[in-house]
């Protein structure tokens, strides 16, 4: 009788677990599946807490609905597969503002992440030089060709709509800078369209009506009970043994598979496992990948990545506007780059005591320094900023909490899917029973991450000889 298959997933987020069920779905019975993380917590960036006795999340707070086709996304995909359907929540607010000379202005209808496709919409926010956006006879795009937004977008329309428009939405996702991040990479459908379209009205408007959406169909969604059930869920159906506080530091092919050195060197342990999957950041996959595939570690090790902090604030009774937040220009020079209404924007965490929850997000890729400030600093400049856009001084705090996220955004400058498309190739054919993972390759948002998680593990798979499915 033939052993069984043992995989071992290095990476407990949620790209990891999804790889974990999508093993244990697919995969021969008996399939053996450890996923090593090194921290005493699972899933990552997802993180739901409590603040002022009621919950919140610490990290990321929704997922898209839909997939960049029309279909439903690879998170409700997981969500339905776990049994949590039922828990899926939608905004009861959907509007968004955009802080313009100092006041909160509404993000126009009719952009794509801030790119317009109705010139006369944007005009109240920017100006847009319309005249640059002529028909060249050309697509804006050649076939196989990335370039960064702001480029793109400045080239045809000016500065005013990438400062005010697309520059805020983009960093508010990325905490990037719309010059700097791919258009392949962050704007896939209007890639597409550019490859097509002469003008980047049409190709916004090409986009768009590429992937309909029925109206009134919600466009985000979360779980009334956190996301941190997500996470649980996925852990308890994927039969994995979970491994927390361990962490992999060395990587080695044997003649059946992988050796895993785990824990730390003097107390190290060794695993061996028949395929592996590499579920974390692409520096620490770049340190695991430099023995066997230094190559594709170097590749993979030049992605770099934005820290961002968090600052949520309990507020007794303020006066908000209906709004689910306001992203803001870098041109508008305060720390806070997004703020979120969450009881605003969520009536699933509205509070019979009144209690407001406002979250603000500091940080923008090249500009850390703010992040260098004390706990207490970061929560009264947030107070003070969220104050002065919102024209009235807001309550004191009855509870506050700053989570700090370090190194948790990629920046994807142009040819990124191109240089990774190119590593993973050079992998499979080196080592194909090991397999990447994670929002470092594929793009952020907990659909590309469930998706990501799953591609790798039908990878492992397909080389270690086929499912039982």
């Amino acid at each position: 009788m033939a052993r069984p298959w043992r995989v071992a997933i290095v990476g407990g987020g949620i790209t990891g677990l999804a790889a974990a069920v999508r093993l244990r779905d697919r995969a021969p019975t008996g399939t053996e599946i450890t996923v090593y993380e090194q921290s005493g917590r699972l899933g990552g960036k997802l993180r739901t807490g409590e603040l002022a006795g009621g919950p919140v999340e610490f990290g990321a707070e929704s997922f898209l609905m839909r997939d960049p086709a029309g279909g439903e996304s690879s998170a409700v995909t997981l969500i339905r597969r776990l049994g949590l359907a039922g828990s899926i929540v939608h905004p009861t607010v959907g509007q968004a503002a955009l802080v313009v000379d100092g006041g909160l202005r509404p993000v126009p209808g009719g952009t794509l992440v801030g790119v317009p496709g109705d010139l006369d919409k944007v005009a109240a926010v920017a100006q847009p030089a319309a005249a640059a956006d002529r028909d060249g006879g050309a697509p804006l795009l050649p076939p196989d060709a990335d370039v960064s937004v702001g480029a793109l977008v400045r080239d045809r329309l000016g500065d005013e709509v990438v400062d005010r428009l697309v520059d805020p939405m983009l960093g508010g996702v990325y905490a990037g800078r719309a010059d700097d991040l791919s258009l392949v990479t962050t704007m896939p459908a209007l890639a597409r369209a550019a490859r097509v379209e002469h003008t980047l009205v049409g190709a916004v408007r090409a986009a768009q009506a590429a992937a309909p959406r029925a109206p009134g169909a919600p466009v985000f969604g979360t779980l009334a009970g956190g996301l941190s059930t997500l996470v649980e869920a996925a852990a308890r159906e994927s039969g994995a043994t979970i491994r927390r506080d361990a962490a992999v530091r060395e990587l080695h092919p044997t003649s059946t598979g992988w050796r895993l050195v785990v824990g730390p060197t003097r107390d190290t342990e060794f695993v061996d496992a028949d395929a592996v999957v590499l579920a974390v950041p692409a520096r620490p996959a770049a340190r695991l990948l430099a023995g066997p595939a230094p190559e594709v570690a170097t590749a993979v090790g030049g992605l770099d990545y934005a820290s961002v902090a968090l600052v949520t604030m309990a507020l007794p009774e303020p006066e908000l506007p209906e709004l689910s937040g306001f992203l803001v220009p870098a041109t508008e020079g305060l720390l806070i780059k997004a703020s979120t209404f969450f009881t605003t924007k969520w009536g699933h965490l509205r509070r019979p005591d009144g209690l407001a929850l406002v979250r603000a997000s500091v940080g923008r890729y090249g500009d850390e320094t703010s992040l260098q400030l004390t706990d207490d600093d970061l929560v009264a400049t947030v107070h003070r900023e969220l104050s002065k856009v919102l024209g009235t001084p807001l309550p004191t705090p009855v509870a506050r909490h700053v989570q700090r996220w370090g190194g948790a955004l990629p920046q994807y400058t142009p040819g990124h899917l191109g240089r990774v498309a190119a590593a993973r190739t050079a992998l499979r054919a080196a080592h194909p029973t090991l397999a990447l993972a994670g929002a470092g390759y594929d793009g952020v948002g907990i659909p590309v991450c469930v998706r990501s998680g799953e591609t790798a593990a039908e990878e492992i798979i397909t080389a270690l000889g086929g499912s039982a499915a």
